[in-house]
C-alpha cells in the first residue's frame, strides 16, 4: 500500500508531506497513523530539531476523504473511527476523532512544527494546523472550517485552538458560516503569519527551521513550546510566573546556559550540549490522563 505521508530528514529538519495528490491529500485513517508515527519519530530523534508539514501537488489537505459518500462520518463503518474510548456510558461508544489525535500529538511534541500550506486547507486540513507553531501560506492557499456545511461539527480540538489564535468573534464567524476564504483574510486574522508566492513557500519554511537549528538550545525550545501552549489556558498570570520561575531555576545552572552566554560574548555560533531525549526536565505540566500527547475523550 502506497504511503499517504512521505517523510524526509535533512539538515536536522523533518519534512512530512501529505502525499495523496490525486485526492487533494484527503485525510484517511492511514494518513493519521503515518502522521502519528512521524511525530513519534521526531520526538525520539535528537537529530530532528524542527518538523515541516506540507502537501504534495496543488492542495495541502482538502479535508476528510469523502470516497465513502454519505457514510463517510458514520461511526458504524468498520473504519469509521479509532478505538472505543472506554469512557462512561454516555460516551461508551464514541470513537476518537482522528484529527483530534493528530492535534493532541502535535500539542505534546517536543519539537516545533511549521505548517507550509501550499494550497487548499479545508476541514481537518486546516484544523490539524492549529496546534502547529508557525503557519505560512502560499498565495494559492484557501481555508475553510466547513463542518456545518457537511452536517458535522468542528473537530481536532479546534474549538479550543481556533479562538485562542484568531479571537472568539472571527472563529465563530468562520465556524458558523463554513465559508471558504483566502490567504489575505487568514493573514489579517492571524491564522497564518505570512503569505508568500508558491515558489517561496518551502524556502521560507526552511529558513525559519534553520534559524531554530542554528541558534537555539533544543531543550530550551522544547520547554518554551510547552510553557506557551499550556499557559494559553491559564486563569491568572501568576500561574505563568510560577512556571517561568521554576523553569528558570531548572535551567539557570546548566551547560546550555553557559554555552549560550559564552558564545554570545565570544561572537561565535553556539553549540548547545544538552539533548531533548535525555536532558529534558519535567515541568509537571502533563495531566496523568495524557498518554503520548493524546488523552482519552474524558
Amino acid at each position: 500500500m502506497a504511503p499517504h505521508a512521505a517523510v524526509v530528514v535533512e539538515e536536522q529538519v523533518m519534512t512530512v508531506t501529505l502525499d495523496r495528490p490525486d485526492r487533494l491529500n484527503g485525510f484517511t485513517g492511514q494518513m493519521m497513523n503515518e502522521l502519528l508515527a512521524a511525530f513519534d519519530e521526531a520526538d525520539r530523534r535528537d537529530d530532528v530539531r524542527v518538523v515541516i508539514v506540507t502537501g504534495a501537488g496543488r492542495a495541502f489537505c482538502a479535508g476528510a476523504d469523502l470516497a465513502a459518500g454519505g457514510d463517510t462520518f458514520d461511526p458504524a463503518r468498520p473504519d469509521g473511527g479509532e478505538e472505543d474510548d472506554g469512557g462512561p456510558p454516555r460516551r461508551a461508544h464514541a470513537r476518537r476523532d482522528g484529527g483530534g489525535r493528530i492535534a493532541l500529538r502535535i500539542f505534546g511534541l517536543r519539537k516545533p512544527v511549521i505548517a507550509a500550506i501550499n494550497g487548499p486547507a479545508v476541514g481537518v486540513g486546516i484544523t490539524m494546523c492549529l496546534p502547529m507553531d508557525v503557519r505560512i501560506a502560499s498565495r494559492s492557499a484557501k481555508f475553510g472550517f466547513v463542518f456545518a456545511r457537511r452536517g458535522i461539527v468542528p473537530e481536532a480540538a479546534s474549538s479550543w485552538f481556533l479562538p485562542r489564535i484568531v479571537g472568539l468573534s472571527r472563529a465563530m464567524e468562520w465556524v458558523v458560516t463554513g465559508r471558504v476564504f483566502g490567504p489575505e483574510e487568514a493573514l489579517e486574522a492571524g491564522l497564518v503569519s505570512r503569505v508568500v508566492p508558491p515558489e517561496e513557500l518551502l524556502p521560507a519554511a526552511r529558513g525559519i527551521a534553520h534559524e531554530i537549528v542554528e541558534n537555539t538550545a533544543p531543550v530550551s525550545v522544547a520547554l518554551a513550546r510547552q510553557m506557551v501552549l499550556h499557559m494559553a489556558g491559564a486563569r491568572h498570570p501568576m500561574e505563568a510566573h510560577r512556571l517561568d520561575s521554576f523553569a528558570m531555576h531548572l535551567r539557570g545552572a546548566t551547560d546550555d546556559v553557559r554555552e549560550g552566554v559564552e558564545s554570545f560574548l565570544e561572537h561565535r555560533p553556539p553549540h548547545f550540549p544538552l539533548k531533548v531525549s535525555t536532558d529534558l526536565p519535567d515541568l509537571g505540566l502533563e495531566d496523568p490522563a495524557y498518554e503520548a500527547g493524546a488523552p482519552s475523550i474524558d
